[in-house]
């Protein structure tokens, strides 16, 4: 309830006017927001499933953690050849991602809208080595002026602090911003399935 409400304030809408002015449709789309962080990706060829006669279990076999690292990017490599980051380096630019909002005092519903559109990206095969960061500072910048009441300011601050963070020009971040906005199609207001999940796994790890 307290997503609910704090999700469509910052949007200023209602979820019926969401979907029938911003949206193609309100029907479901590929995008799932608990692929990327599904918590099978890390066991890989090392999980066993036991099958016994009245229950089912998983078995984890020890492993190191940099073998456990290279499994897991290798298995999601074979899944989604067309995407040119690992698996672990799109987990990193995420914590990235919300170290700085947290610096900046931005709320978990911003992060969680930051994410899809991060997500989005890297699941159309968009980024790279060389425009990851900018992706992921765009993404944040996007969130937070669609979702908070920046002043001017603020938004100063905010692209300071992400020139800092990821070291880009930030008249290059600005340029970059109108190009993920074509990428994601000026779809930036979002649905409350695909922004709930990331959510609600951002405020348990608070």
């Amino acid at each position: 309830r307290n997503f609910k409400r704090q999700y469509w304030k910052r949007a200023g809408l209602s979820s019926g006017f969401l979907c029938s002015r911003f949206l193609p449709s309100c029907e479901a789309t590929e995008y799932d927001p608990n692929l990327l962080d599904d918590p099978q990706w890390p066991c890989g060829k090392h999980k066993r499933v036991l099958i016994f006669a009245s229950y089912m279990t998983t078995v984890i076999e020890y492993v190191k953690p940099s073998d456990l690292k290279k499994d897991m990017n290798e298995t999601f490599r074979e899944k989604f050849p067309h995407i040119k980051l690992t698996l672990s380096k799109i987990r990193s630019l995420k914590r990235e991602m919300r170290n700085l909002s947290e610096e900046c005092s931005l709320e978990p519903v911003t992060v969680s809208m930051a994410y899809v559109y991060f997500e989005k990206l890297v699941l159309q095969g968009k980024l790279n080595k060389q425009n990851r960061k900018l992706c992921a500072g765009a993404c944040v910048l996007l969130a937070a002026k669609i979702s908070s009441d920046l002043r001017k300011h603020e938004v100063k601050h905010l692209i300071d602090k992400l020139e800092e963070r990821f070291r880009f020009n930030r008249r290059d971040l600005i340029g970059f911003e109108f190009t993920v906005l074509v990428a994601l199609e000026l779809a930036l207001y979002l649905p409350e399935n695909q922004v709930l999940p990331h959510y609600r796994r951002l405020t348990q790890q608070s």
